[in-house]
């Protein structure tokens, strides 16, 4: 079985992210053993940044995509059965994602879980239609 990274990029929908993850030097944590969960945002997600957001400004800006990125990440292997049973989840960012579910759907902060579920060798990624962004960077 693939690792986090690996299966990211073998999927083929998460260019933009595997590009941000390769640019803040997370490969090494995403492929360590983990396990970690990862709310992995497609490219089309990507393109829906908040006004004002740009990835060519956040690739510009190594420490606030950083800890978005990390924001995206979780300890353990969460699977779409125990985030019906949470109402948030820390991050290894270091603050925590809302967890909502009702009727079989599952949402993270803002986002849909589109896809739950991808096991690989080091953890479990859930793809979602949104870009998660930590308070604090937002703000800046």
């Amino acid at each position: 079985m693939a690792d986090i990274i690996e299966t990211a990029v073998n999927a083929g929908t998460f260019n933009t992210l595997v590009e941000a993850i390769k640019a803040t030097d997370l490969v090494d944590i995403l492929k360590s053993p983990g396990p970690y969960t990862v709310f992995a945002p497609t490219d089309e997600a990507f393109n829906k940044l908040p006004e004002g957001v740009t990835l060519d400004a956040l690739l510009q800006d190594n420490h606030k995509l950083k800890r978005i990125l990390t924001y995206h990440v979780a300890f353990g292997d969460v699977r779409a059965e125990d985030l019906m049973q949470i109402e948030e989840a820390e991050t290894v960012e270091g603050s925590v994602v809302a967890v909502e579910s009702a009727s079989g759907s599952i949402k993270v902060n803002n986002a849909n879980i589109l896809q739950s579920d991808i096991l690989t060798d080091n953890g479990v990624i859930h793809v979602i239609d949104a870009v998660l962004i930590p308070g604090l960077v937002a703000a800046e």
